[in-house]
């Protein structure tokens, strides 16, 4: 992997798309208002990030897995999302993704953009139905920078030749761990503990930040 020349980590949940997926789950099961005042809490960093997902996932049991091919259809992209990667990727720059939302979703993004590196939370499923459960380990704020220290040593290079992105609180931790972390159109406790911002919802203003294609 040595014609990798650096390191992009992104969140997903309002970052790289525009919506927060579980608050669009929450809408399948009728539950949406409640979810999204959770999601809203732990973003701005005033919940655990853990306890408020395993919460907002139990309010999800009974829901069939035909709900992700209707939800993944349902979200956009960020301004220029596509162009950005590819940009990247041209310039041999490897983008991974790291979320606190779900596999079924951040997997079919990453093939959409032709991202292999990927990491996300798995719900765990009965028969064809949401349990309400998760399993395995819960992608939080310390797991997030652990794979980014993760893939970084994998790819052999050094930390300054690493970026992140986020929006959330979630996602403070895998921010101060990279090289480069930059706040995207995020909430104020990020923008407080990280000094390079992106406050217009184009993904190509992140170039402007970055000296890794000179």
């Amino acid at each position: 992997m040595s014609q990798v020349k650096g390191l992009c980590v992104m969140d997903v949940d309002g970052t790289l798309i525009l919506e927060e997926v579980i608050d669009l789950l929450g809408r399948e099961v009728g539950r949406e208002e409640e979810i999204s005042q959770i999601t809203s809490w732990a973003m701005r960093g005033e919940l655990d990030f853990e306890s408020s997902l395993r919460k907002r996932v139990s309010l999800l049991a009974g829901l069939p897995v035909s709900v992700f091919e209707k939800v993944f259809n349902s979200i956009h992209l960020s301004p220029n999302a596509q162009k950005f990667v590819s940009i990247l990727q041209k310039n041999a720059i490897l983008v991974g993704l790291v979320s606190g939302g779900f596999s079924p979703i951040v997997e079919r993004l990453a093939k959409s953009l032709g991202i292999t590196y990927f990491s996300a939370n798995q719900l765990e499923v009965k028969d064809g139905f949401l349990t309400g459960e998760l399993v395995g380990a819960i992608i939080s704020p310390e797991v997030k920078q652990a794979t980014l220290e993760k893939w970084r040593k994998e790819l052999q290079l050094p930390r300054e030749r690493t970026v992140a992105i986020g929006d959330g609180a979630n996602d403070l931790l895998m921010l101060k761990s990279a090289g480069l972390g930059i706040a995207f159109c995020a909430k104020e406790v990020l923008k407080k503990e990280i000094p390079h911002h992106v406050d217009k919802r184009d993904l190509l203003e992140i170039l402007l930040l970055t000296d890794f294609l000179e």
